[in-house]
This record gives C-alpha cells, structure tokens and sequence, in this order.
C-alpha cells in the first residue's frame, strides 16, 4: 500500500452536495483504483476524505478515533474496490457506507475498551481508605447491573449501552447502528422496560 495524506485538515464542515457529473468522476476513479491506478485513488482520496472524515466524526465524537478510521477506510476501499458496481449505486455513498461500518465498529470496540480499563483499573488499584461496606455495595450494584444490561438481549443491549453508557442521542444512536429514529428511539425505550423488569425480578 502507500502512505496517504494526513486528515487533520479536514473538517466536517468541508463536506458539500456533488453534481451528478462529479459523482460520475468518482464512479470512474474507483473503478480504475480497482484495477491498481493509483493516481486515480489518490484522486478518489481527495475528492472523498471530507465525506468519510465527517461519517466518522459523526459516529465517534472524537476527532482522533476519526482519523484513525478514516484512514482505516481508505485501506478498505483500495483492497475493496473491485467489489465496487457503478450500477447499484455511486461511489460516494459506497465509501460512505464503508465509513459508517468502520466507524460503528470502532465505537463498540472503543466503549468495550473503557469498560474494560475501568474494571482493571479498579481491580489493580491500591488499598484505599475509604468505607469498604459502601465500596463493596456500589461495585455489587455496578455488576448487577451489567449482568441485567447482558440479560436484555439484542439490539436493546446495544441500544442501552450506547444511550446511556456512551451518552448517545437518539439521532446519533440511529446513525450509529444504521436504523431509523424511531426504531433507535423504540430500542431504547423498549429496552429500559427490559431492564427494568430483569432487576425487578431480582429484588423479589
């Protein structure tokens, strides 16, 4: 592969509506990237790198995990090309969809890696003074409540997690997992009463 341009000058804002000549273009470059022109995926990059940038920023709400994916996505797209047919559907919106999945993937993986370094960290901390009968009772609540989260099933799990663990809204909730509003906005409320009823069961 080769190295590509760097994305800290890209800005969501830089994104705007393409004429059908220019989509055309585009449906060309990735055709001929497909068969090793380089020239003309350097082209595709730069043509393309506000659209996947902004997807990715979007999903993540984290410019550096943005980047990350959007370079990521460029990869894909140069060994993925030759899967690419100009006639169901044009290159922007392929690329496009490739950055929602990268992205989407980054985040579930990202919220698991913080979930995950949070847990080590407080097994791995040292003694502290502190109310142990408090602590002790809170990390219990804090379990019970994962394990009732996992119990829920999917997609309401994911939809929680993503609500009110990661701080979600509803419309990036719906971005993120590639479902309309109000199905993102059923999930979730679905989910809660799921939730709700699990841990009730577990009080009686």
């Amino acid at each position: 592969m080769f190295a590509l341009a760097p994305l800290t000058e890209v800005s969501s804002s830089s994104v705007s509506t393409m004429s059908p000549q220019q989509l055309a273009r585009l449906n060309d470059l990735l055709v001929e990237s497909a068969a090793g022109d380089r020239r003309a995926f350097a082209q595709l990059y730069d043509a393309l790198a506000p659209t996947v940038f902004s997807v990715c920023l979007h999903v993540l709400n984290n410019q550096a995990l943005a980047e990350e994916v959007a370079q990521d996505v460029f990869v894909e797209t140069w060994s993925k090309a030759a899967s690419f047919d100009p006639q169901r559907g044009n290159a922007r919106s392929w690329v496009a969809r490739l950055a929602h999945g990268r992205a989407v993937d980054k985040l579930r993986a990202h919220v698991a890696s913080v979930e995950r370094d949070d847990r080590d960290a407080y097994l791995d901390e040292p003694t502290r003074f502190i109310d142990v009968e408090a602590d002790s009772l809170a990390h219990l609540e804090s379990q019970r409540l994962r394990a009732a989260v996992d119990a829920i099933g999917e997609p309401h799990r994911t939809a929680v997690l993503l609500a009110f663990f990661s701080g979600l809204s509803h419309a990036e909730l719906a971005e993120s997992t590639g479902v309309p509003l109000g199905t993102a906005k059923t999930r979730v409320r679905d989910g809660i009463k799921k939730l709700k009823a699990v841990l009730g069961k577990e009080e009686r």
